[in-house]
């Protein structure tokens, strides 16, 4: 089999292997196999409100995965997406309280750019001691991850907390910092249009700009970037820079297009689940928003699931695991099927 049908068999296997792997999950959870396919559709697609739920999980993933891939193009492996996430809430947050006076378009401005640096230096942090004394930013990225939760908890419980709030959450943020709903009635605001927009300028900056260029020689072979006389550490700290940025920038969206405040626990592991949603989507940023897409259909439906037939929604997360793993597995297949014709 020549490589590119062994390329198109193995997708198709891994495709087969997820749906019945899926089935045999879910048929061992549930009451009823039919109610709780049922259910799953319904739940994801039943009403347009369930169809903009799935689009609401969609935007924080889609930022998140593209911080991810944007560090993945210099080998710069960036496990703190939740952190950097919580990091660019901080920054709404902090614009909000302390400059509700003033105009709605510029706090959303400021939102944007504050957040976008704060979860860029965020990482930033982990790609300059990589960068400079060769430190993983694996260790160093997880570990950001909880610095930053145990900041916001701090942070909640001290100068962000609102005075007439018994649990540790911030004041509202001013309605003019809000970002629009799409659809009246649903919760899908504007960051899907932020989210949009980011895949596209990443996209152009990765792939059509001399810097994007610097950026993936470094990650395909940094001992030849250098040689060629390409500044490795520099493009280093610049991939990492924007790889939090876009993960700061997740945390502007939920604080000004959903939560309307900061809160413990905002998150659901948006930042971890961006591995997944990078990883199906190729490190491709218009593959990273339908792979969120996925995502989201598979979290919102799973809940429709619990509904109907009992189903947990953990079952969500097997799935996703089941699909990474299949994922994995598929070059090993693609070697296999090519390897046949190669003998043959």
């Amino acid at each position: 089999m020549k490589r590119k049908e062994a390329s198109l068999a193995a997708s198709l296997i891994v495709l087969f292997l997820t749906i019945l792997l899926s089935l045999v999950f879910i048929g061992v959870a549930g009451d009823s196999l039919s109610s709780s396919i049922s259910g799953f559709f319904k739940g994801a697609f039943g009403s347009a409100y369930s169809i903009s739920e799935v689009f609401v999980k969609a935007i924080p993933l889609t930022l998140c995965g593209l911080s991810v891939a944007a560090g993945f193009y210099s080998g710069f492996t960036n496990i703190g997406a939740e952190g950097q996430f919580y990091m660019g809430a901080v920054a709404a947050t902090v614009l909000g309280m302390y400059c509700p006076f003033l105009p709605g378009f510029l706090l959303i401005i400021l939102g944007i750019v504050l957040s976008f640096l704060f979860g860029g230096i965020w990482a930033a942090i982990p790609g300059v001691l990589k960068a400079k004394f060769g430190i993983s930013e694996v260790i160093n990225t997880l570990m950001f991850n909880y610095i930053a939760t145990g900041i916001v908890g701090i942070l909640l419980q001290t100068v962000l907390k609102a005075p007439d709030a018994y649990f540790p959450v911030s004041s509202y943020m001013p309605e003019g910092m809000w970002l629009f709903k799409i659809i009246p009635g649903t919760r899908l605001h504007a960051g899907l249009i932020l989210a949009v927009l980011s895949a596209i300028f990443m996209y152009v900056f990765v792939w059509r700009t001399w810097a994007g260029f610097k950026i993936r020689a470094v990650g395909s072979n940094r001992r030849a970037a250098s040689c060629a006389g390409i500044n490795v550490s520099l493009s280093l700290v610049l991939s990492s820079l924007l790889s939090g940025g876009f993960a700061g920038l997740a945390g502007f969206s939920e604080i000004a297009g959903l939560q309307h405040r900061l809160l413990e626990g905002m998150s659901p592991g948006y930042g971890y689940l961006a591995i997944v949603a990078s990883l199906l989507g190729g490190n491709n940023p218009f593959g990273i928003i339908l792979a969120s897409i996925i995502i989201a259909v598979i979290q919102v439906g799973s809940q429709g699931m619990q509904r109907s037939s009992g189903v947990p929604t953990a079952i969500s997360n097997i799935i996703l695991g089941l699909v990474v793993l299949l994922i994995l597995l598929r070059p090993v297949l693609v070697k296999a099927l090519s390897k046949g014709d190669n003998n043959g």
